[in-house]
């Protein structure tokens, strides 16, 4: 070993990093300048240009050529690496040769340093030293427990006679570190002991420093909210007495945005003292109990008759009722003259004393004088900050008709059933605001299975049900996916995706789901396809004029099937339009115009099909 080459090793202070300057658990990053990164040896500047004739413009910089010289043996290595062979300037060379350096460095070769560097008019010539790639011996366990060592993503065989790359040693650290502080020992410090340099081998074990045990104090709550610590400690799972977690506490801060009735005003802070951790939340509330009142005016569904036609649609939802997280909602909507929905809801967080959220939903829809829908369902959630919101559900759906006709000869479109499932659910939510988002994700999706039986009515003939598999699997699957993209200083575009399945032998129209209106395909009219599969598209854009107030443009692109025993088609029905969303003393103010053009319902873009919804949303 030649006398250049134990002088780089000796001038290694990567060791005195491995040893002497620990990670600690608070801030665990990689400075390039930190001793672990072996120094770049500092080139000559470039000859000073001449001072230029004064009346010749100045130039800011002139363009170089980078050769570089290195050992024979190296070049075909120096070639893995992208190296400009012209750069514009010599600031320009300088930083192209750092960074060839720190590259050969973090790939293992430690001792790689850029040795001479001449200038000459228009060149740069760089004489550069690769040396030999060090490489791990081995790597033990200091006085770590094998099963955070296990749990950090550390495996010997990782360790051993492997390249010595830094940043994989940093990244071992960053997650011991994060166990450890996420197990009560937020002040923890890892490093190397016991190390051995053997050639180009490197040997050692890793040790960890745990500092004091620390536990939670307490939540508290600074700001004008009326909701209770009580429930926010449970919601969060931040218990006085428990071991301190990093994650909890990070974890926190999107689980609060979650909720629609408080607003969090900055991160949560943490004060350390005696051994014990105070959470502090920022917090206030928002206005989130809802009112809504909606008319449409649409053409008269019946075309023997002349006129329009009145729907609405009222909705009441109140949130955090006490303090305590529970929310109560009612919608009533009339779809036409003779149809109507009823919505209701219940939700219960935090039930006896867990994370979990228990729901109560019960659904109730009447298609004119022909059948009665009724659906009964009970939810279970599971709010996760990382994972997103995990729900387990039961549903009931039964129809019944209204009004068969013991006449009849054959099956009607309708029949009397029931349909018991069971399903999952999952929603994922990143969006920076609940209710006039500019960025962001939302999605949910579930599926469910069950079995379906149909139900022999008593007034329809006996033999009519003759061949009709009365007991069947069904299965139910539905997607619905948002992105938010901002847009310039007050634009945001929205990209939607929704779409919705059934899977079962024989299908009947009042089994199937309903599309059209404001709130699934609008420039029809409420409920106007029956589809067993659908999927719409919508790409809408806001131009905000305040904060809660815009003017929209949207498109709805929609395809859906209509797949029963007697009647099946398909569509592609459209819609596009426009509105105005904004904030008046009494609340906001919506206005939508739309239009629509589908070759199943015969209709095309035309003022005389277009159709107007205006409503106003209280929020109190």
């Amino acid at each position: 070993m030649n006398t250049r080459f134990l002088l780089r090793c000796l001038g290694m202070l990567l060791l005195g990093w491995l040893t002497g300057w620990p990670a600690h658990a608070q801030t665990p990053t990689l400075d390039p300048n930190a001793p672990n990164q072996p120094g770049l040896a500092t080139p000559p500047l470039p000859p000073a240009p001449p001072p230029p004739a004064p009346a010749a413009p100045r130039r800011l910089g002139r363009p170089r050529v980078l050769r570089l010289d290195a050992e024979a043996a190296d070049r075909p290595l120096l070639r893995r690496y992208k190296v400009r062979a012209a750069v514009p300037d010599s600031l320009s060379a300088l930083r192209e040769i750092r960074e060839l350096v720190l590259a050969l460095q973090g790939d293992a070769y430690l001792t790689a340093s850029a040795d001479t560097l001449r200038w000459g008019r228009d060149t740069v010539r760089v004489r550069l030293y690769v040396g030999t790639q060090f490489r791990w011996a081995y790597l033990r366990n200091g006085n770590l427990g094998d099963g955070l060592l296990t749990r950090a993503g550390y495996r010997e065989k990782f360790f051993r006679q492997t390249p010595f790359v830094p940043a994989d040693w940093v990244r071992l650290q960053e997650r011991v570190l994060t166990e450890a502080e996420n197990q009560g020992f937020p002040f923890a410090t890892v490093g190397l002991d016991s190390i051995r340099l053997s050639d180009r081998d490197i040997a050692g074990r890793v040790v960890l420093k745990r500092g004091p045990a620390v536990v939670f104090d307490s939540l508290q709550i600074v700001g004008n909210t009326k909701t209770k610590k009580r429930f926010l400690t449970k919601y969060l799972q931040i218990f006085p007495n428990q071991p301190f977690s990093q994650q909890r506490v990070a974890a926190a801060a999107q689980l609060l945005r979650q909720l629609p009735y408080v607003k969090l005003r900055a991160e949560p802070e943490i004060r350390f003292a005696k051994g014990r951790a105070r959470v502090y939340l920022l917090l206030d509330d928002r206005p989130s109990n809802q009112f809504d009142a909606i008319v449409g005016i649409l053409p008269n569904a019946d075309q023997r008759k002349t006129g329009v036609q009145i729907t609405g649609d009222v909705t009441i939802n109140l949130r955090n009722i006490k303090g305590g997280g529970k929310q109560i909602g009612l919608q009533f909507r009339k779809t036409d003259a003779l149809s109507q929905l009823l919505d209701a809801q219940y939700v219960h967080p935090n039930f006896f004393g867990t994370p979990l959220e228990v729901a109560g939903t019960f659904n109730l829809y009447q298609q004119t004088n022909a059948f009665l829908t009724l659906r009964p369902r009970v939810q279970v959630t599971y709010p996760t900050a990382r994972a997103g919101r995990i729900s387990f559900f039961t549903e009931q759906r039964g129809s019944f008709l209204l009004n068969p006709d013991s006449l009849s000869t054959a099956l009607p479109e309708n029949i009397d059933s029931q349909y018991n499932s069971y399903g999952l659910g999952y929603a994922w939510n990143s969006l920076d605001d609940l209710f006039f988002p500019h960025r962001g994700y939302l999605i949910t999706a579930q599926g469910a299975v069950g079995t379906k039986t149909i139900t022999r009515n008593g007034v329809l003939k006996p033999e009519l049900y003759d061949g009709v598999l009365l007991r069947s699997t069904q299965y139910s699957l539905g997607l619905r996916a948002e992105r938010y993209f901002p847009v310039k200083k007050a634009g945001v575009l929205l990209l939607r995706l929704r779409g919705e399945g059934l899977v079962n032998p024989r299908l009947f129209t009042n089994d199937l789901f309903r599309l059209g209106g404001l709130n699934s395909l609008r420039g029809f009219n409420e409920n106007e396809f029956y589809s067993s599969s659908y999927a719409v598209a919508t790409a809408e854009f806001r131009q905000f004029i305040g904060a809660d107030s815009y003017a929209f443009l949207f498109a709805d692109q929609a395809y859906f099937r209509h797949d029963l025993a007697t009647d099946r088609y398909a569509d592609q029905p459209t819609g596009v339009g426009a509105g105005l969303s904004f904030r008046t003393a009494a609340g906001l103010f919506q206005f939508v115009y739309s239009v629509g053009q589908s070759s199943y319902a015969q209709q095309g873009f035309g003022l005389k099909t277009s159709k107007i919804h205006f409503g106003l949303t209280s929020r109190f």
